[in-house]
């Protein structure tokens, strides 16, 4: 039987407790926006990252960051970190690995598809995959946001393996139908998106309306 996608309950808290991973896959800069946008929002983030994602952090987004002690923080503005929890990728002990610990929802964003599998299967030999570990294992939201093409059977198979288990498979797809007219606005599409699925209220993006008569999206159609 196949399991039901969680889904946060409509009334959050003011003030929610949110796990953000970060793995090895391209698309870093969903990971970055979400956690600031989350914290912009007044929430607490909770932040972890692969060691492959760090280096994805160095070569893709340009980051400064010492690649043994990394400063995840530092890539925020320091009036957001007040909210925002760093975690070692090896503690084990730390909030998001715990059931009891709040998070109402984690989101594994770039997720790599060594990642997916790993999480498709079980596996939970370090804080991402134990947080994603922890979200199915308590019925709460987990969103994988994967950003890999072409996608080889394997991957299709891990990814329906994870639907089925209930997570929200959601991948790094940004519409053009808002007519985006910068990266900037691709990257807030497919954010918009998670944000959506996790029951947070934003405007990132505006929303599709009823197109009116004669207008543009009419055009061929007649």
């Amino acid at each position: 039987m196949n399991a039901v996608p969680q889904s946060v309950p409509s009334a959050l808290p003011p003030a929610s407790r949110f796990a953000v991973c970060f793995s090895g896959g391209s698309g870093i800069a969903y990971g970055l926006r979400l956690v600031e946008v989350l914290l912009q929002l007044g929430h607490e983030v909770h932040l972890c990252a692969t060691g492959a994602a760090i280096r994805v952090l160095v070569h893709e987004a340009g980051a400064n960051l010492d690649l043994q002690r990394p400063d995840l923080a530092s890539l925020f503005p320091v009036a957001l970190r007040a909210r925002l929890r760093v975690h070692a990728l090896e503690a084990v002990e730390a909030a998001p690995a715990s059931g009891s610990a709040g998070i109402v929802a984690t989101i594994v964003v770039p997720c790599s598809m060594g990642t997916l599998a790993r999480v498709a299967h079980g596996f939970s030999s370090n804080l991402v995959e134990r947080a994603a570990d922890v979200a199915i294992k308590e019925g709460r939201p987990l969103i994988v946001v994967p950003r890999e093409t072409p996608l080889s059977v394997l991957h299709l198979q891990n990814m329906l393996e994870l639907a089925r288990l209930g997570v929200i498979v959601l991948p790094a797809m940004p519409g053009f139908y808002h007519r985006p007219q910068t990266v900037s606005d691709l990257v807030d599409f497919v954010v918009g998106k998670i944000l959506d699925r996790l029951g947070v209220p934003h405007q990132l993006v505006a929303r599709w309306q009823t197109p009116a008569p004669k207008s543009p999206w009419q055009e061929g159609e007649e």
